[in-house]
Order: C-alpha cells, then sequence, then structure tokens
C-alpha cells in the first residue's frame, strides 16, 4: 500500500466538535470519521475511483466466536479437551503413560 497522504484541515469549530462527537460514538477517531464520510460521499457521487485502497483497519481484532481457539480453529471447548471441570473422565487430553 502507499504511503498515506497528510493534509492540514481548517473546520469551524462547531462542525470539527460535531464530527468528534459522531466518531466517538460510532467508536472512530475524528480522522478516521472524516476519511470515512469523505469515502462515502465520493462514492454517492460516482467518484470514488477504482484504485482506491480499502480504508486501514485499526484497533481491536474482530471478537472471536465461542470455542475458537487462538488460532481460529473450532475447539470442543477453550482447552482442545475434556469438558473443563476437572472431574471423571477429564484426563485434559493427556494420554496416561503405560505401565
Amino acid at each position: 500500500m502507499s504511503e498515506r497522504k497528510k493534509i492540514l484541515l481548517r473546520l469551524d469549530p462547531a462542525v470539527h466538535d460535531a464530527v468528534a462527537r459522531w466518531a466517538a460514538d460510532e467508536l472512530r477517531s475524528t480522522n478516521a470519521q472524516i476519511e470515512f464520510l469523505l469515502r462515502r460521499a465520493l462514492g454517492d457521487a460516482g467518484r470514488m475511483p477504482g484504485d482506491a485502497g480499502r480504508p486501514v483497519r485499526r484497533g481491536r481484532p474482530p471478537r472471536r466466536r465461542e470455542g475458537e481457539g487462538d488460532d481460529g480453529v473450532a475447539r470442543d471447548d477453550a482447552r482442545g479437551a475434556g469438558d473443563g471441570d476437572g472431574g471423571a473422565g477429564d484426563d485434559g487430553g493427556v494420554e496416561p503413560e503405560p505401565g
């Protein structure tokens, strides 16, 4: 991806405050909210360039679904074996040593 452009943007303070509040409501930075609005306006006007990259995704990664391990693979439970209560029949996935 090419380097992102840096610009100085002069806004009326009331407009900036309104955009900042909107951004906070949607858990975005003010900068990300401005880019979101510009992209939406370009798309609505049919002026979005075909070579425009996708928006940069920052912040917290998506929440894992219940039963998935760190690698995204579904497991029976978080440890990968047994019912997790440590009771009878729960060997934690470890085979007993012969003998």
